[in-house]
């Protein structure tokens, strides 16, 4: 005897349909997420990440990596494109000798620390990238940037684990560090016990679980949305719409100082703001 259920499949088959939905193929690059509920933000850690709370998310792709100096170069060379640091003819670095923050004369997504400093590599992720250079970036790839709730559900894999970091609980394993950050008191010294001072190579410190690198440390990543406070929160706060999210912390990121390679963690800077630990990754509706 053949089974209802059977009968049922094999006409639905017959007639071109599918009772299954398979997961699409993902552009090179990319990452599929078949979203679904997620709990963002987190209790008990920095006040702009709390309240946390529960919200979908819709399927989407998202890259890899950050974009890279080479990626971006392309871009550049196809059309012609100047980004703002270029335009306005210096970029922010922080210089490791004061420990403080400083316009550079010539830093831009080609010359990290200036014109005196060293030429950006092709396969670490481009930096002094501001909110509209990274769109810019976007429209030409014909892609976007992804929205703050699709980073942190990617960082943290689809999945409610409750572990911190992207890669799971701790931020060296076995003897290896799992993210570009700072070691040693900042910013005084940085004792580059992971291997760079500055930024690494895009997928140097591993992929998560869900094939990602990067989401944590090496560089804070542009996102689509305008900073606000999480419903709920009861911080008083004015929303500045040139205030645009940045996510994952950076290579300057140091435990007792910025704890912002977490997944929860959360940044803003001013759309034309452009510094030499900003890049960002792109993201694409999947529906």
């Amino acid at each position: 005897m053949i089974h209802k259920s059977s009968v049922l499949l094999i006409l639905a088959l017959l007639i071109g349909g599918c009772t299954t939905k398979e997961s699409p193929d993902p552009p090179w690059g990319m990452v599929y997420f078949g979203g679904g509920e997620i709990i963002i933000g987190a209790e008990n850690t920095l006040p702009n990440e709390a309240p946390a709370f529960r919200t979908d998310v819709d399927p989407f792709f998202i890259d890899v990596s950050p974009v890279t100096v080479s990626e971006f170069r392309r871009f550049v060379e196809e059309t012609g494109y100047q980004t703002e640091a270029e335009r306005f003819g210096d970029s922010v670095v922080m210089d490791y000798e004061t420990g403080r923050w400083a316009m550079i004369e010539g830093a831009n997504w080609k010359y990290p620390l200036g014109l005196q400093g060293y030429e950006a590599d092709d396969n670490h992720p481009v930096t002094h990238i501001s909110w509209n250079d990274a769109n810019a970036f976007a429209e030409w790839a014909g892609k976007r940037l992804p929205t703050e709730i699709e980073w942190e559900y990617a960082a943290k894999g689809g999945v409610n684990s409750g572990n911190p970091y992207s890669w799971g609980n701790e931020l060296v394993e076995n003897g290896v560090y799992r993210a570009n950050v700072w070691q040693g008191q900042f910013p005084i010294e940085n004792s580059a016990e992971d291997g760079y001072l500055y930024t690494s190579p895009v997928g140097e410190f591993g992929k998560t679980e869900a094939g990602l690198t990067d989401m944590g440390g090496n560089v804070w990543e542009w996102t689509s949305d305008t900073f606000r406070l999480y419903e709920g929160n009861p911080a008083l706060f004015v929303e500045n719409p040139d205030e645009k999210v940045t996510r994952g912390g950076s290579f300057l990121c140091q435990k007792e100082v910025c704890y912002s390679y977490r997944v929860s963690a959360r940044q803003s800077h001013s759309r034309e703001s452009a510094t030499f630990n900003i890049g960002f990754r792109l993201a694409m509706d999947a529906r």
